[in-house]
Parts: C-alpha cells; sequence; structure tokens
C-alpha cells in the first residue's frame, strides 16, 4: 500500500508541474543531466519546505548517486522529505536503510530512531489491527537496546508505554464485549470471565484492573443466574470467591456499592438453588415410593386375585 501512497505523492507534484504549461524552471533542472545542480536545487527546495518538489529530484537522485559519497546525505534528505510529507510508511523504510547501510554514520542513531517513530505515527486506533503497533514496539525496543544512553531512549520508552496502553484497552474492550452480548446466549458470560482473565495474564499492571475484577465477578454470577437450576449453587458459589478476590484487592472501589449488592443477590440465588433442588429430589423420591407401593401392591393383588377360569 506504501507504493501507491508514495506514487500518489509524486504524481501529484508532476501533474502540478504538466499543467503549468511551458517548461519551468524547476522543469529545466527535473530534465537536466547536471547530478550537483539538481541535488543542491533538491536541498534548496527541501529548505524551504518544497517537500513535493524536492522529493521528485531526491528520487531521481537516488539511483544516480547509488554507492557514491554523497548518496549518505542524499537518503538522509530523502528519508526527511518523506516524513515530511506524512508518508510515514516509506519514510520508515527509508530511514532503516539509512541506518543499515550507514551504521558509521553521524545520523544512524537518528535515523533509527526516527524509523521506529514513523512505525508509532502509524500505529492505527486500538479497535483495528495492530500489526504496527506490534512492529513499533520490536522497533523502539530494538533502538533501545543498541542505544541505551541515547536523549532519545526514555522518548523511545514513553512511545512503548504509550502503545502497551493501545494493545491492553484493545484486549480489555474485547474481552468486554462478550460481558455486553451475555444476554443473547449464557455461554458469552462464562467466555467473558475467561476473556477478561486472560487479558489479566497479558497484562498482569493493566490500568483496567479494578473494573475487570468486577466484571469477572458479575459475567460469573450472571453466568450461575442464566444457568439451568442444577447447575447454579455451584457456579453462583464461583461467583462469591470472585467477589473476595476483587474486595480484597480495590476495597474502596466505586463499584462497591454494585458488587454488594450482586453478593446478596449471589447469597440469595445458593439459598434458592438448594431448596427448589430439595424439593425437585423431594417430589422426585415421593414419586419413586409411590412407584415402589404400587409395584409392591399390584403383586400382592395379582397374588390374591382368583384365577381366570380356563374355561371362561
Amino acid at each position: 500500500m506504501f507504493k501507491f501512497k508514495h506514487l500518489f505523492i509524486i504524481c501529484c507534484a508532476l501533474t502540478v508541474l504538466v499543467i503549468g504549461g511551458c517548461k519551468s524552471q524547476f522543469e529545466k533542472i527535473r530534465l537536466s543531466n547536471d547530478v550537483t545542480k539538481k541535488y543542491q536545487e533538491a536541498i534548496n527546495l527541501y529548505n524551504k519546505k518544497n517537500y513535493s518538489k524536492a522529493l521528485i529530484l531526491f528520487e531521481d537522485l537516488s539511483q544516480k548517486y547509488r554507492g557514491q559519497q554523497q548518496a549518505e546525505d542524499l537518503n538522509y534528505y530523502y528519508a526527511y522529505t518523506l516524513y515530511r510529507l506524512r508518508d510515514y510508511t516509506t519514510a520508515r523504510f527509508q530511514f532503516k536503510y539509512f541506518a543499515d547501510n550507514y551504521p558509521t554514520s553521524q545520523y544512524a542513531e537518528e535515523c533509527r530512531y526516527m524509523s521506529a517513530y514513523c512505525y508509532y505515527l502509524d500505529s492505527p486506533d486500538y479497535p483495528l489491527d495492530q500489526e504496527n503497533t506490534y512492529k513499533a514496539l520490536d522497533a523502539l525496543q530494538l533502538f533501545i537496546n543498541l542505544y541505551p544512553e541515547s536523549d532519545r531512549a526514555k522518548q523511545a520508552a514513553d512511545y512503548i508505554s504509550d502503545l502497551r496502553g493501545k494493545l491492553e484497552r484493545k484486549a480489555f474492550e474485547n474481552a468486554k464485549m462478550y460481558y455486553e452480548i451475555g444476554g443473547f446466549q449464557v455461554y458469552n458470560y462464562k467466555s467473558a470471565v475467561i476473556a477478561l482473565k486472560n487479558t489479566q495474564i497479558d497484562f498482569p499492571d493493566i490500568k483496567y484492573a479494578e473494573e475487570i475484577d468486577f466484571l469477572i465477578f458479575k459475567s460469573q454470577y450472571l453466568y450461575a443466574k442464566n444457568s439451568l437450576l442444577i447447575r447454579q449453587q455451584e457456579r453462583f458459589e464461583e461467583a462469591l470467591t470472585y467477589y473476595n478476590e476483587f474486595i480484597e484487592k480495590f476495597p474502596t472501589s466505586t463499584f462497591k456499592k454494585e458488587a454488594d449488592q450482586l453478593k446478596a443477590d449471589t447469597e440469595k440465588g445458593i439459598e434458592n438453588a438448594k431448596k427448589e433442588l430439595a424439593v425437585i429430589a423431594l417430589e422426585e423420591a415421593k414419586y419413586k415410593e409411590l412407584q415402589r407401593k404400587a409395584a409392591e401392591q399390584d403383586s400382592v393383588i395379582n397374588s390374591k386375585t382368583i384365577k381366570k377360569s380356563k374355561n371362561g
């Protein structure tokens, strides 16, 4: 995709030139074989913040200067031109190319950092696919590993923290979704408990820890409440375990009032389940006893009843 974006920028700049009619001074330089003059004009345009035109010249010069001494500075400006045009996808590639091919350059550290930073800028909002976020984390961590004493290392660490926060929120919202759709199918509440626990494991220091623990308890309560009677007691009892864990961690939680009410409902649920099961069990026992007595009576009746005459 970044190739299309990159080509689009160049095409737009060339279109403006074509619409201009007769050859401008820039167009003459662009078509010239004087690479030195073309390079000087590219730098001049860059300094004037005319990045679209500068990009056209840098594109042309990048091939012609390959392997030459001037290639280092050219690739440096080329990468920054893409960055200034907000083509972060192509820019990060060019910054990385510079850092890999000129490791002893005075700009190597800077370009390694900028490559990672472009990944950071390309990280999407949390509801979207987070592939670039993981790549940004890897790139930023690599920079810190390579340059632990750099002034940029702290900023890189801050970006890592920000990106992890985005992944945390995505994981939390995905897990919470099961709780929100639980009313459609009872198993969604069980899925919510599992997903929320997994989020805790993946992000032990997650900032949503309080709400997660509360939702684990509430989801388990709703799972028990909507279960078949024969399963309710054990599931309510598990909900009480989650309530105790929640209160132990967050005794002054903003969710405490609701949690306490749910706890009371959970305890009632346990008692009601026990009573109803006891009634059912008693009725079943009575029914079985009646069946037993009926069978005994049938046996007695059959033994005492006169036999039917063979002659009718």
